[in-house]
């Protein structure tokens, strides 16, 4: 017997003839003619099996869904935030030493290059001595003559002071005799202290390093004429720095003694961490803002007058956040996609979100989202609320 289950309809039992039986009698009713009947039988058979679908089951027929999307999972975790503000910082050493000459004259030699390191008592420049050797020959033949005058008024006085014993002088002329003497001795002292001084001002004609360091830019030229007030160089240890920060009057609330300082470089990698020591207790009158302090070990990264980004670290909570990428904008709203267990199926689930600021490559989320959830953040492009998904 063969039956159409999808379109048989059920009709009453009684009356003159059902269903059932109209079917059975059609199957069981013998026809004549032997094999050339059951042939017939057979035929109407397969017929019927063609109108109700070839025996195929139903569930093999049900249209099949678009295969789960491949995306990438992450799990919201908390992680420290950071209330932090970004100024221009400025590098000042405190074992700079500008190099100044302590005479005027014409430089004759340049003995050091920049970028040299130097050690204390090198020498840098020369600066003409001609003039000043020529001023302590001169003071030394003084010296020497004054050196002879001394030596005859002293014969002179011991002489006097014979006769007088001898009664041939009186007090008086005894008494010039010692005075002469004693002059002498003093025109000689003096001479001594200037050939002194001038022997000093000449070694000042050749400008040493006071101390160790590298030079700085050389400006001056060999051939040009400097004074006392010429600067002909610097000697920069790049040791004992500091770092200035001007901070705008709305934050000078949050300012306090010990708050984190943090230099960056161009790929915002640090170069140095250090803290504030000193809050200006005053305020620029020309840029309205309070200058703070860090202090700084010597760093090959850092130079004097240097200018870097400084970010000061007001405060540090924790708090959630997400991939800029992993968030979408439908009509100006953000919202994530959270994924979630249906059926024994991860479906993606359109979640709203509120967000904060952006740390790097990640957003603050505010609210939306609690720790643990799991939400895709690559693969987006294919997904909508509902959408099948499993995780790369």
């Amino acid at each position: 017997m063969f039956f159409c289950h999808e379109r048989v309809r059920v009709l009453p039992a009684h009356g003159p003839r059902s269903a059932r039986s109209a079917l059975m009698s059609s199957a069981d009713v013998p026809r004549p003619g032997g094999l050339r009947g059951r042939m017939a039988g057979l035929g109407l058979a397969l017929v019927a099996l063609a109108a109700c679908g070839g025996g195929t089951p139903p569930a093999a027929r049900a249209p099949q869904g678009p295969p789960p999307a491949l995306v990438k999972l992450s799990t919201v975790t908390p992680v420290p935030l950071e209330d932090a503000s970004e100024y221009v910082a400025t590098i000042q050493s405190m074992s700079t030493t500008s190099i100044q000459p302590e005479v005027a004259g014409q430089v004759t030699r340049i003995l050091v290059r920049s970028g040299q390191r130097v050690r204390p008592g090198a020498p840098l420049f020369q600066i003409d001595p001609r003039f000043q050797r020529a001023v302590v020959s001169s003071q030394h033949a003084n010296l020497a003559a004054q050196q002879a005058t001394v030596a005859y008024a002293k014969q002179e006085l011991e002489r006097s002071r014979t006769l007088l014993a001898a009664g041939a002088i009186s007090q008086q002329d005894f008494e010039q005799a010692q005075t002469t003497y004693e002059t002498a001795r003093a025109q000689l002292g003096a001479l001594g202290a200037n050939l002194h001084q001038s022997r000093v001002t000449l070694q000042y004609y050749q400008v040493l390093a006071p101390t160790d360091g590298i030079v700085g830019d050389i400006p001056v030229r060999v051939g040009m004429h400097v004074t006392t007030d010429t600067v002909l160089t610097t000697v920069n240890r790049n040791q004992d720095m500091e770092v200035y920060v001007q901070v705008p009057l709305d934050r000078i609330g949050d300012l306090r003694p010990g708050l984190a300082i943090e230099l960056l470089g161009p790929t915002d990698a640090v170069l140095a961490r250090t803290k504030i020591f000193f809050i200006s207790p005053t305020v620029s009158a020309d840029t309205q803002t309070v200058l703070v302090k860090g202090r700084l070990a010597g760093s090959s990264a850092l130079r004097s007058a240097q200018y870097v980004r400084a970010r000061i670290v007001w405060r540090t909570t924790t708090g959630l956040v997400v991939p800029v990428l992993s968030i979408t904008r439908i009509n100006g709203q953000p919202f994530v996609f959270v994924a979630e267990q249906q059926h024994g199926h991860l479906v993606a689930r359109q979640q709203l979100v509120q967000l904060g600021g952006i740390v790097g490559n990640n957003q603050v989320v505010l609210g939306g989202l609690t720790a643990g959830q799991q939400i895709v953040v690559s693969g987006i492009q294919r997904l909508f609320d509902g959408a099948s998904i499993r995780a790369a």
